[in-house]
């Protein structure tokens, strides 16, 4: 069987990663990536932190360069967080009868704030026989599949919690943009006021993918909080800066009601190298039911290896599915390829 081949749009810190964790594995190449700018025409090593070796160059292109009719088995989109974005790429990427995975956060549950676009996404992916699905480490795992999972365990479930405490050094600019880092407080309240600052995207998919999946009906839209976290010291990751007194995160919060009560709890403060102030990461589910069960994990499950692992992962599901838009809970939870992912694909 031919090696698994892969098309990866965007090579940012998400796509350049992931580029570099397939490069770590066996039965799959990558055999294109899309740029733009002046990184058209040049080497996909030139980016990454992994040599090229005895392997075959990969020079990057204009998407409609690289993405022609069944040139791979799937592309990661790594270029967008909100649905509306990414929909003419994934639609570009469905009419070449090609499987898309999306590292957008609205994708990892569209139907929840862009039904009408979830639906065309689906009808389009259904008329080329291929799949799309949206996953990452938040939405994607940590606030939603792993919440999900756990209530396998329940007989009943009366409320449901979860709190994400983390790190955002590991992510590029577009999120540094998106929760308002580096800029004043002032400059952050406007932000928030005006709609301009995204904060952290994926509480209603998250609440809604988690509703959906045991059953039970929101009565109303996913209410959310939005709060700056400041910082008392000078911070600096890859991608952002922050002096004294600006903004180094943002603490959300999201609500989730059935029948008017309060019955899913997301709870997300998010910061830049937040050890510098003695914060400590961690990733915590709580459920309230027949058993109670409270999970743990420390320090945070980190991001951004969590996103490039998350897709990566994805691909041989993504590749099996029935033709249509897909979710973390209609597909098997991913799981760490150790051996030839073409093991992995039903023939």
């Amino acid at each position: 069987m031919e090696n698994v081949k892969v098309i990866i749009w965007g090579l940012g810190a998400m796509g350049g990663g992931m580029a570099e964790m397939l490069l770590k594995k066996q039965g799959v190449e990558i055999v294109g990536v899309v740029g733009r700018g002046k990184k058209i025409g040049t080497s996909m090593y030139d980016y990454l932190s992994v040599e090229r070796g005895d392997r075959p160059d990969v020079v990057m292109g204009a998407y409609d360069e690289v993405i022609t009719e069944k040139a791979a088995d799937v592309v990661l989109i790594c270029t967008d967080s909100f649905t509306k974005n990414a929909f003419e790429k994934i639609k570009f990427c469905l009419e070449k009868k090609i499987n898309v995975v999306s590292s957008a956060e609205e994708m990892a549950y569209p139907q929840a704030q862009e039904p009408e676009l979830a639906k065309e996404m689906d009808k389009i992916a259904k008329q080329n026989g291929v799949t799309v699905v949206g996953t990452g480490i938040n939405p994607g795992l940590m606030m939603d599949l792993l919440v999900v999972a756990l209530t396998g365990a329940c007989e009943e479930v009366e409320h449901l919690t979860a709190r994400r405490v983390n790190s955002l050094s590991p992510f590029g600019p577009a999120v540094m943009e998106e929760q308002g880092i580096g800029i004043t407080v002032d400059a952050f309240n406007k932000g928030v006021e005006e709609g301009t600052l995204a904060g952290h995207v994926g509480f209603s998919e998250s609440v809604n993918m988690i509703a959906d999946a045991i059953g039970w009906k929101l009565s109303d839209q996913v209410k959310q909080s939005m709060e700056p976290i400041v910082s008392n010291v000078y911070r600096k990751s890859p991608y952002a800066e922050v002096q004294a007194g600006d903004v180094a995160g943002c603490a959300m919060k999201g609500y989730g009601y059935v029948d008017g009560e309060l019955k899913i709890e997301m709870d997300h403060p998010q910061q830049i190298e937040p050890e510098l102030e003695g914060v400590h990461t961690g990733d915590y589910i709580i459920i309230k039911g027949t058993p109670d069960i409270s999970m743990a994990i420390n320090p945070e499950v980190p991001g951004g290896i969590g996103t490039i692992a998350m897709c990566v992962n994805t691909i041989p599901h993504a590749i099996n599915a029935r033709p249509g838009l897909k979710t973390m809970i209609d597909l098997p939870v991913p799981r760490a390829i150790m051996g030839d992912m073409r093991d992995l694909i039903e023939r």
